[in-house]
């Protein structure tokens, strides 16, 4: 059964640091470009970080640039998000997706940041 379970969110102060995690049963998952997305109560889902199928390249959305990093363990199946700096607009509950993503999603993980 292809499954993704996010892990890795909590709570932290303001300027603080986490390290999600996302492990992909994907049967080709090394073909895929994987994406995190946050979404946060009566907001749309928004687009995070993106990382290549290689894992040579990431994208970042304007709002995380320069304090997140996105990378990939394709002999594993796992995707990453280090998260520095954190504000409390990061709260969210975070997923992670194949990008353009797939109808399934996991739970999420839930990240508060207090300031």
């Amino acid at each position: 059964q292809e499954q993704l379970v996010e892990s890795g969110g909590g709570l932290v102060q303001a300027g603080g640091s986490l390290r999600l995690s996302c492990a992909a049963s994907l049967r080709t998952f090394s073909n895929y470009v994987m994406a995190w997305f946050r979404q946060t109560p009566g907001k749309e889902r928004e687009f995070v970080a993106t990382i290549s199928w290689s894992g040579s390249r990431g994208n970042y959305a304007d709002s995380v640039k320069g304090r997140f990093t996105i990378s990939r363990d394709n002999a594993n199946h796992m995707v990453y998000l280090q998260m520095n700096s954190l504000q409390p607009d990061d709260t969210a509950v975070y997923y992670c997706n194949t990008k353009p993503p797939r109808d399934s999603w996991g739970q999420g993980t839930q990240v508060t940041v207090s300031s």
